[in-house]
């Protein structure tokens, strides 16, 4: 009689890294979307743009997980910490947003959410790794400057909007 030990699954460490860190990207964007105190914003956001280092990360993508650190962890969530605790009455009041703005962000949301699900979809994935695996700064700094300038400038008006929004956030409303 001859038996046949199942095996074990094989568990990959890199999926499963992928799974837990995509989960706290998820679990910080959503708790950044429904938090009404705006210092628990700024920690669940930190979170997020942390959790999404990480995937770059793991993706190889050493590059963006770098920039991703720097500019967004390290410079725009500090300038938008101390924006609020500079300009704020008190850096613990609650924000309580009007229906007219929930209701445009949730629309602006779901266009974007369908942005990305059609980029996603109709995307294909160019071969241009090297032998190595990992992909050339030389190629990278030609398509960003190159191919890619356009989208690359539209990145840096949406992260002055961000500001903008943070300081109008920040300053607060004037009681009527």
């Amino acid at each position: 009689m001859n038996l046949i030990l199942a095996q074990p699954p094989q568990i990959d460490i890199t999926a499963g890294l992928f799974y837990i860190f995509g989960a706290i990207t998820a679990i910080s964007a959503v708790g950044v979307v429904l938090s009404r105190n705006i210092v628990r914003m700024a920690v669940c956001l930190f979170f997020t743009l942390l959790g999404v280092s990480a995937l770059y990360f793991l993706l190889r993508a050493e590059f963006l997980a770098a920039v991703q650190l720097v500019v967004y962890a390290g410079g725009t969530l500090v300038l938008i910490i101390f924006g609020v605790m500079l300009t704020s009455k008190s850096p613990f009041s609650r924000f309580e947003p009007k229906a007219i703005e929930v209701a445009i962000a949730s629309v602006l949301g779901i266009v974007v959410l369908g942005s990305l699900v059609v980029g996603i979809v109709k995307t294909k994935v160019p071969s241009q790794m090297s032998s190595e695996g990992v992909y050339p700064m030389t190629a990278l700094g030609q398509a960003l400057l190159g191919d890619y300038l356009v989208p690359f400038e539209l990145v840096s008006v949406v992260l002055l909007v961000v500001m903008i929004g943070a300081a109008y956030l920040a300053k607060g409303r004037k009681k009527e």
